[in-house]
C-alpha cells in the first residue's frame, strides 16, 4: 500500500460513513466527521503533503522521526481509527483496506506477499484478537502469509506497569501458543490463523544502546528491572520457546513458524552474531560489510537476507554504499524485500519498485534478477506444493539438478558455478570432510 491509496480510501470513508462513531477520547464518543472537524480538516483539505506519511531527509539516522511517519497528518488518532485493529471499531477500516491490497496482489498474479502484523505480548487476549480479526474479516488470500513481529518494548511496558518482569511478555506470546497447539478447540479462530503463519519476528531500533549480555544475566522471571533486556537476550528466549513450540506442532502434524528477525540493520556486531546461532533467516544484515568474518558464516550456512536498500537509504545506509551487489556477486543467500512501503515507496507497485532500481543502479542482469527472485522463493515461507509450482519440482535438490531453468529463467551454468564455489569451500572449511546434504530446507 502507498501513501496516495491511503488518502484515496481516507477521503471515501469520510464522504460515505462521516457519521460512524469511530473513537473514544477524553470520555467522548466521536464520529469520523467530528474527528476531522477537531483537527481543523475537511476531505477537500487532505492531500499526499498533508497526510506526512512518507519518510525524507528528517529521518536518517532518526528511528524515532521514522516511526512517527505512521500518523497520518502527524495525529496518532488517524493511526488508531485506520491502522489499528485492536480499536472501537474492531479493525474494520483496516480489514477493508487490507482486502484492497489483497485485491490488487491478486490481480497482479505473479507477486506473492509476506505481512508483517504485531503482537506485543501485553496481555494474552492479544492473540485471539488478532485471530477474530483476521477471521471475522475474512482475510485470506492465496497471495499472501503472515508474519508475527515482535516489537522489543519491555521497558516501555515496565514504565506503564503492564507488565511486572520479563516473563509475563513470554508468557503473554507463547502460552496462547501452546494452548492451541494442545488444544485447537481451546482457541478455534486463532488455530485456524496460525494456519497461515509462517514466521516470527523481531523488531525495533538496534541503534539504540544497549548493555552486553554477560552469563550472570537474570532469567526472565528475575528480570523486573526497568531496563530493556539486549537484543541477543530477547534472540535467545524467542528462539528457545519457538523451538520448543515447532516440535510440538510437527509432533501434531501442524504448520511450523520460523524465526525469522530483523537483525543488522544497526547497532551492535553482536545482533549479527545471535541471529546466526538461531535464525532461519534474518531481513536486512548490512552490518555484515563490517564483520568479514560473519559474513563468511552467513554464506557457508546460506541463511536467508532478505535486503531491502530503499529502506535502508531512507533510515540508516545511502544507496550507493549498500553491500546487496558486494553480498551477491560473493555468493550470500540475498533476495529483495519491501519495507515499510507507506512510508519508502511511492507507486503501487513497491517490489517492482525495488527491483527496477536496483537493477537500474547496479546494472543486474535478467540472469542475476531472475537469481534474486529464486533466492526470494527460497527464503519465504510458502508452502511445498507452492515452490514446486514456481521453480521446479525438484527445487528442493542441490545445483542444477534442483533448478528448473523452465520456471527459474537461471542457467544451470549459474547455479552450478554458485554450488561449485560454495562446496570448496565447505571442505576447506571441513578440511576435506565436510558432510554435505543433498536437498536445501523445504
Amino acid at each position: 500500500m502507498n501513501q496516495k491509496h491511503l488518502l484515496r480510501f481516507i477521503k471515501s470513508k469520510l464522504r460515505k460513513e462521516p457519521d460512524e462513531v469511530v473513537i473514544f477520547r477524553d470520555g467522548t464518543y466521536l464520529t469520523l466527521k467530528e474527528v476531522f472537524e477537531s483537527l481543523d480538516l475537511t476531505g477537500y483539505d487532505l492531500n499526499v503533503d498533508l497526510l506526512d506519511v512518507h519518510a525524507d531527509k528528517s529521518t536518517f539516522h532518526r528511528f524515532d522521526k521514522f516511526n512517527l511517519k505512521y500518523n497520518p497528518c502527524g495525529q496518532s488518532r488517524l493511526r488508531e481509527i485506520f491502522l489499528k485493529q485492536d480499536n472501537l471499531l474492531q479493525g474494520r477500516f483496516l480489514g477493508e483496506l487490507t482486502k484492497q491490497v489483497f485485491s490488487d496482489l491478486s490481480a497482479s498474479k505473479y507477486q506473492m506477499a509476506e505481512y508483517r502484523i504485531s503482537i506485543y505480548g501485553r496481555k494474552q487476549s492479544e492473540w485471539d484478537q488478532l485471530a477474530s480479526w483476521i477471521v471475522n474479516n475474512d482475510l485470506y488470500s492465496e497471495n499472501v502469509v503472515w508474519l508475527i513481529q515482535l516489537p522489543r518494548l519491555y521497558n516501555i511496558y515496565k514504565e506503564m506497569g503492564i507488565v511486572t518482569s520479563f516473563q509475563n511478555i513470554l508468557d503473554n506470546i507463547f502460552i496462547p501458543l501452546f494452548e492451541v497447539t494442545v488444544d485447537p478447540d481451546s482457541h478455534p479462530q486463532l488455530h485456524v490463523f496460525l494456519k497461515q503463519v509462517v514466521g516470527l519476528d523481531l523488531v525495533d531500533d538496534e541503534s539504540k544502546p544497549e548493555r552486553r549480555p554477560t552469563k550472570h544475566m537474570p532469567t526472565p522471571a528475575q528480570w523486573t528491572n526497568v531496563f530493556n533486556p539486549a537484543f541477543s537476550y530477547y534472540v535467545y528466549y524467542c528462539y528457545a520457546n519457538l523451538y520448543t513450540l515447532n516440535k510440538l506442532r510437527e509432533s501434531k502434524g501442524m504448520t511450523t513458524i520460523k524465526f525469522r528477525p530483523h537483525s543488522g540493520e544497526a547497532g551492535d556486531i553482536d545482533h549479527l552474531a545471535a541471529t546466526f546461532l538461531t535464525s532461519h533467516n534474518i531481513a536486512h544484515g548490512i552490518n555484515l560489510r563490517k564483520s568479514p568474518v560473519l559474513q563468511y558464516l552467513y554464506y557457508l550456512a546460506q541463511i536467508g537476507l532478505a535486503m531491502s536498500p530503499l529502506s535502508n537509504n531512507s533510515l540508516f545506509l545511502d544507496y550507493h554504499r549498500n553491500p546487496f551487489p558486494m553480498f551477491f556477486q560473493r555468493g550470500l543467500n540475498v533476495s529483495l524485500s519491501t519495507d515499510d512501503p507507506l512510508q519508502i515507496h511511492l507507486t503501487k507497485e513497491p517490489l517492482v519498485e525495488e527491483y527496477s532500481i536496483a537493477a537500474s543502479v547496479w546494472k543486474l542482469s535478467s540472469c542475476d534478477l531472475c537469481e534474486i527472485a529464486r533466492n526470494s522463493v527460497f527464503q519465504s515461507g510458502f508452502s511445498h506444493a507452492l515452490k514446486s509450482h514456481w521453480i521446479g519440482k525438484e527445487y528442493y535438490r542441490r545445483g542444477p539438478d534442483g533448478n528448473d531453468i523452465h520456471r527459474t529463467n537461471v542457467p544451470h551454468i549459474r547455479v552450478e558455478f554458485r554450488e561449485a564455489i560454495w562446496r570448496d569451500e565447505m571442505r576447506q572449511v571441513y578440511l576435506g570432510e565436510a558432510v554435505i546434504p543433498k536437498e536445501v530446507e523445504k
